[in-house]
């Protein structure tokens, strides 16, 4: 399939990866669950958590590779051709590996801390690294940083040049923050899936009218993924994600931002994941330094789940504002 072919007829090309990562997923659930379960890969859930989720103790998780590979079907059948679009699918599934050897190291060899920290970040790092390293040298990225709003204010759309240097730097931090975002989102049923199925899509919009026609035919196969799993992540979960499933997503959608060069907007449209890390640093330094907790309890999810909102009424909260980020940052793309 050609690009111009493809933007020709848009809406109903991006549907076919979206709708076949769904149908996989959601096909492929009723046999992979019971074999975590058989595997016995159940979520050790820990005991300083909020108590209702002591509930929860032994449903099986790393269900990520379930909806991955929903996400692999409609990539390599659609994608294969647009290397923007194997590059993010690439990122995705390399940070689901670490996620997945950080989950089977935790669950199936009792090891509870997994991977180690630094372990993780270095493979993390890594892959960010040659994730930009590829689109600036050989898919011609550049090295500049477009600025969301700046042609509804200005009539032009604006740039920050960065230079090489600068710009690896930047690119890494935004696809390994965004990745960890994901990871502290996963931590109510559905509500992962559920803000990804949304930022997903908005980017498959962001992917079309960049122009980077491969990278919007991941992301529909991304939230097609979600979708699927939210059948059977929704509350009460029947499998969980794991990090397996959480650094996938995560990888991908940092990658689809740093090769649409979107990668401001995507504070944007990822506010959740924004607002979920900020509650995690600043409940940390709060007590560190002034030995007092501005949550109830971190990341922020849990704040409104002590404060007697329903694991429901949260997902739905998130996922709505996340539609409101979404229609927000799309629309600083103005004139771009």
């Amino acid at each position: 399939m050609k690009p111009a072919v493809i933007m020709d007829n848009a809406w109903y090309v991006m549907l076919k990866p979206l709708l076949i990562s769904f149908v996989v997923t959601v096909l492929l659930a009723p046999f992979g669950i019971p074999v975590l379960r058989r595997l016995k890969f159940g979520q050790n859930v820990r005991s300083d958590g909020p108590a209702s989720h002591l509930s929860k103790n032994g449903t099986p998780t790393m269900g990520g590779v379930i909806f991955m590979a929903g996400v692999l079907v409609a990539g390599l059948f659609f994608a294969s051709g647009f290397p923007e679009g194997v590059l993010v699918l690439a990122t995705a599934l390399g940070f689901g590996l670490i996620g997945f050897i950080d989950d089977f190291l935790k669950i199936a060899l009792k090891r509870p801390l997994g991977l180690r920290a630094r372990e993780k970040l270095a493979g993390q790092i890594l892959i960010a690294a040659l994730l930009s390293l590829l689109a600036v040298s050989i898919l011609g990225r550049g090295t500049d940083l477009v600025i969301p709003f700046s042609g509804l204010l200005t009539g032009e759309v604006k740039t920050i040049e960065l230079g090489t240097g600068l710009f690896m730097i930047f690119a890494v931090i935004v696809i390994v923050g965004t990745a960890n975002g994901v990871n502290l989102t996963d931590g109510l049923d559905g509500l992962a899936a559920g803000v990804t199925a949304v930022t997903s899509a908005a980017f498959v919009l962001v992917a079309l009218i960049l122009g980077k026609t491969g990278v919007a035919l991941v992301m529909a196969g991304v939230a097609g993924g979600c979708l699927g799993f939210m059948v059977y992540n929704r509350h009460p979960a029947r499998v969980f994600m794991g990090d397996t499933g959480s650094l996938a997503l995560g990888g991908a959608l940092g990658a689809a931002a740093v090769l649409t060069r979107s990668e401001l907007f995507l504070f944007i449209i990822g506010g959740i994941y924004v607002l979920e890390t900020l509650s995690v640093i600043v409940q940390v330094f709060s007590f560190q330094v002034f030995h007092r907790r501005v949550l109830r309890m971190s990341p922020l999810h849990h704040h409104f789940e002590l404060g007697n909102w329903s694991e429901n009424r949260i997902v739905v909260t998130f996922v709505a504002a996340t539609l409101l980020f979404s229609v927000l940052g799309i629309a600083g793309l103005y004139r771009a």
